[in-house]
């Protein structure tokens, strides 16, 4: 009996020790599995620097993207390739590029087309590997295009009956009867922008429980305690005295309620309030994180229906933090956002005059730096347009938007403010802020769910994916195991292999695959003639919620656009264009399969009428052999003398595959200028050939050989040409030319990198065009400290 007693007691004085240990446990788990996921769920951001934000159609866009680590704001070497499009208020894309990047950094330009009507587009970049988190991760800016030649449709101006957006937001997502909660509010008019109102809360009675004010952009705050048995909706009065009702958030009948207020200037306190159907002992997990960085996990008892965390201010990021409270079964019960403001910020300076004369010759000295850092080398890009009457939205900062809304839902108004201010007032209105615009940029199922996330897309770290998908003709049922080849009519020759997957999917890697080219796919035609190749766009097919603000043209500048009409036809016709674009000698080249073993220039020997003749009397690596009225080649191993394979090598016209060796023996050798051989086994991806043997024509475009009309031939535009902002030099006398210089555009640089004191300088010269100059500098450090500048200068006319 006493041994039992004793055993007994020492259970229970264990009990203890052993659920701390499975706490313990399940925080070391949650933090595992939370760095698991961040270390592969690897976060791009990307800012993109528009070069003004108004065009006329026919004007050049020219953008700069700084492609970062969304956890630290340090470029990120991911992807190779970005994806810019143009997009109209129905989401059309009417512009779609691809540019290379390097080191994070990428920029080039499109043409605006004479097509697209007057008003306000998107511009949105992305990488391929961003399609994996959704749209809301792709960067979106707006801005100004009106044409000149199609007359404006009045019925895309602002209507008058507005209906207002408004909704309210519970601090962290939800309503218990019976417990206090602060409750967000915003309200938006349809371009976006926040609107004046009177609101407030009435129950079934119609007796008015609460009533609030917005402060800034439509956002405000009020704290409400629901009660048992009540009904609430909500109403507003717009500053014209129009009223209208809402649906009021769903109060539930128990869970968990989050308070988070700034306990000292050290500490946030972080309360759960609960409200639970049960006597039971019951646990819950806070988890908080900056970007999916600086996790901080821990574990609290509920206590007379609360329980209270201290989280302490220095373990968060600077930047938006995401607050998650998990239940026992870590699942999140509620969330919410706060917000620590940076304390480093990229210092820009400009040394300019205020003033100068038409054509000529400006020095502009930058300097850059960063408070309390030494040796700041900086990446920046820089902008110089004519800022007249016409006028669009300027375009926001770089270090507000990685800051503040990339990581946000919705529109952000004004969000310059709030770095502009640091209030405690301001400091309130951001807090608002965060209560009103969600997180995007993770889903906790992804991260504690059962299975790990699948990602359909992959960083292209070295080239493109070009993709497509094999179904059989008939029946277009996906074929699977197909091998499938991608040829290009390049210098030189490029030939890509892949092998389709369960579900028909093939995808080809593309490297040096630059401008518009003409490409053809194809099976093995040899063996699969009932297949066929589907080619997919590279581009999303998925859009944002996010919406357009209204466009307005005031008629009453009609003249100066005229005038900028006229100016832009001027330098269209008299500005080149410069793309900057190594082209490969021909005489220097190397097809994709590297040196050959063997090759013969048809112009050093006697002509034959035939290719069989040629191929019998001077190509001694391949044997013509003649089987059931058909040819075939065989190619000599290079490593046992005397030795044929026994199948066909993999043979090309001009880099392009052909399976049926009639086709080239009809073919006329006269077009033909050199035939390359490779004597050993050769692998294209997951396939294996007994040798290669190539045949080029003079002009490579294969001379009218007609391909097999199974092959799909289709344009397909590669990642576009290095492009350089041209603009003329006025130096040695050339002030006095007489071409005509309208540009809008003074200066489009796009990699200014300062050296290690933070100084850098450019030079440009003024158009023939006087007025005010806008200049705007963007740029970023390499630890991914951000910053701006904006001023302004005047030209005015040369006297002669």
């Amino acid at each position: 009996m006493k041994t039992k007693i004793f055993t007994y007691i020492c259970l229970l004085l264990a009990a203890p020790l052993i659920v701390a240990a499975q706490d313990d446990a399940m925080v070391t788990s949650m933090k595992q599995r939370f760095g698991l996921y961040s270390e592969r769920a690897v976060q791009e951001k990307m800012y993109v620097h528009l070069d003004r934000p108004f065009y006329l159609v026919g004007e050049t866009l020219w953008f700069k993207a700084y492609l970062l680590n969304g956890a630290t704001h340090r470029f990120l070497d991911l992807s190779k390739v970005g994806y810019l499009e143009v997009l109209d208020i129905e989401n059309n894309p009417v512009v779609q590029t691809k540019f290379s990047m390097n080191t994070g950094q990428g920029n080039g330009s499109v043409q605006l087309p004479a097509t697209i009507v007057s008003g306000k587009y998107k511009v949105r970049c992305y990488t391929n590997w961003m399609k994996n988190f959704g749209v809301d991760q792709f960067f979106e800016s707006d801005f100004t295009v009106v044409n000149p030649f199609i007359r404006f449709e009045p019925d895309r101006l602002v209507k008058d009956n507005l209906r207002y957006d408004f909704q309210l937001f519970p601090e962290g997502g939800r309503l218990v009867k019976g417990i206090e909660s602060k409750i967000a509010f915003r309200a938006v008019a349809e371009d976006g922008k926040g609107i004046r109102f009177n609101g407030a809360i009435v129950n079934a009675q119609n007796d008015t429980i609460q009533k609030f004010a917005p402060g800034l952009n439509g956002i405000g705050t009020f704290t409400f305690t629901p009660k048992e048995g009540e009904t609430y909706k909500a109403f507003v009065t717009d500053s014209k005295g129009t009223r209208a009702e809402y649906p009021f958030p769903a109060v539930e009948e128990g869970g968990y309620v989050m308070q988070v207020k700034d306990s000292t200037d050290t500490w946030l306190k972080v309360t759960v309030f609960a409200r639970l159907n049960t006597d039971e002992p019951t646990y819950v997990y806070m988890l908080s994180h900056t970007r999916q960085n600086n996790p901080v996990i821990e574990k609290k008892p509920i206590v007379r229906n609360r329980a209270v965390f201290l989280l302490d201010k220095s373990k968060l990021g600077e930047g938006i933090s995401h607050i998650t409270i998990f239940n026992e079964k870590v699942k999140p019960v509620t969330e919410r956002l706060y917000f620590k403001r940076p304390k480093a910020n990229l210092n820009i300076d400009a040394q300019l005059a205020k003033t100068f004369i038409t054509r000529e010759k400006v020095t502009l000295n930058l300097t850059s730096s960063v408070a309390a850092a030494a040796d700041q080398m900086s990446n920046l890009s820089v902008a110089i347009y004519l800022d007249d009457s016409i006028k669009g939205d300027p375009q926001q900062n770089i270090n507000t938007y990685l800051w503040l809304t990339s990581d946000l839902k919705g529109t952000v108004e004004s969000p310059e403010y709030y770095f502009s201010n640091t209030t405690k007032e301001a400091d309130q209105q951001l807090d608002n802020l965060m209560l009103t615009h969600g997180w995007r940029r993770l889903q906790w199922d992804n991260v504690f769910g059962n299975q790990p996330p699948k990602y359909t897309n992959i960083p292209e770290h070295d080239g493109h994916f070009i993709t497509g998908k094999i179904v059989d003709r008939e029946t277009g049922n996906p074929a699977k195991g197909r091998d499938a080849f991608l040829a290009a009519l390049d210098v030189p020759a490029l030939l890509y292999g892949a092998q389709s997957d369960q579900e028909g999917k093939v995808t080809f890697e593309v490297r040096r695959f630059i401008g518009p080219k003409e490409i053809t796919v194809q099976t093995n035609l040899g063996m699969d003639s009932t297949y066929k190749i589907e080619i997919a766009s590279p581009f999303s097919k998925q859009y944002s919620q996010n919406p357009l603000p209204a466009f307005f043209f005031d008629k009453t500048l009609e003249n100066q656009l005229l005038t900028r009409t006229i100016n832009m036809q001027t330098a269209n016709s008299y500005l080149p264009r410069v793309y900057n674009q190594k082209k490969v000698k021909l005489a220097d080249s190397l097809a994709f399969f590297g040196m050959p073993d063997e090759k013969y220039f048809l112009d050093d020997f006697t002509r034959f009428p035939t290719m069989e003749e040629v191929l019998r009397e001077y190509v001694k690596g391949v044997l013509v052999r003649r089987r059931q009225k058909e040819f075939h080649f065989r190619i000599i191993d290079k490593l046992l003398p005397n030795t044929f394979y026994t199948t066909d090598p993999l043979m090309l016209v001009d880099g392009i595959p052909v399976f049926d060796a009639d086709k080239i023996m009809e073919f006329d050798p006269l077009k033909i200028k050199k035939i390359e051989v490779l004597n050993a086994r050769y692998f294209l991806g997951p396939m294996t050939f007994t040798g290669v043997v190539s045949f080029s024509t003079y002009g490579n475009d294969l001379a009218g050989f007609e391909l097999d009309p199974r092959v799909l031939v289709v344009p397909y535009e590669g990642v576009q040409a290095q492009r350089e902002f041209y603009a003329p030099k006025y130096d040695g006398g050339n002030a006095n030319s007489r071409i005509p210089d309208f540009r809008n555009l003074l200066l489009w640089a796009p990699n200014v990198v300062t050296d290690k004191t933070g100084k850098a300088s450019v030079e440009f010269y003024t158009s023939d065009q006087t007025g005010k100059y806008q200049v705007v500098i963007q740029g970023i450090t390499p630890s991914g400290v951000a910053g701006s500048k904006q001023f302004s200068f005047q030209v005015g006319k040369r006297n002669f």
